[in-house]
């Protein structure tokens, strides 16, 4: 990352762990006062290093149970970028991601109900430039959305253990 030394690291791992922490602890955890840690967070935020911060909910608890991954393949005369705005118009459609291979996105779908499924994939199959969608439907979670160990990024000892 850019601009971004290993104090910044640190700070954004801990935001990414706890979004809600206040300066003051921040501080104590990298090292700094709590002015300076201020300073530097609204830095990240308007590089655009930071773009912003949400609350983490079980989806479960909010009536939305059924969870699939959908492959979205595009038609001969589909345009990416036209497919991608309407794909972001679908409230069921939580993330899209373009992807090399068959499909052109691999999207999240959450709903409330199977049958709630079924009428969505309708719905993304109907889409202009949409051929067709493979459908994966998500039995459990094991673990989502966790933060990446951000604290190392740019270290050739972990990268290359990575590899």
């Amino acid at each position: 990352m850019p601009g971004v030394d290993d104090v910044d690291r640190r700070i954004i791992a801990a935001l990414r762990t706890n979004g809600r922490v206040t300066y003051a602890d921040l501080g104590r955890q990298v090292g700094l006062s709590a002015s300076a840690v201020h300073e530097r967070v609204g830095k990240l935020e308007t590089t655009g290093v930071i773009t912003g911060y949400h609350a983490v909910v079980d989806p479960r608890t909010v009536g939305l149970g059924v969870t699939a991954l959908v492959g979205i393949q595009l038609s001969d005369n589909g345009e990416q970028e036209e497919v991608a705005t309407s794909l972001g118009r679908q409230p069921e459609v939580e993330s899209c991601y373009a992807v090399a291979g068959d499909e052109a996105f691999i999207v999240k779908v959450r709903v409330g109900t199977v049958d709630e499924l079924e009428h969505t994939l309708g719905r993304l199959r109907r889409l202009e430039g949409v051929s067709r969608t493979r459908t994966t439907v998500v039995l459990s979670t094991r673990f989502e959305g966790r933060p990446n160990p951000v604290e190392h990024y740019g270290d050739p000892d972990v990268e290359q253990a990575g590899r």
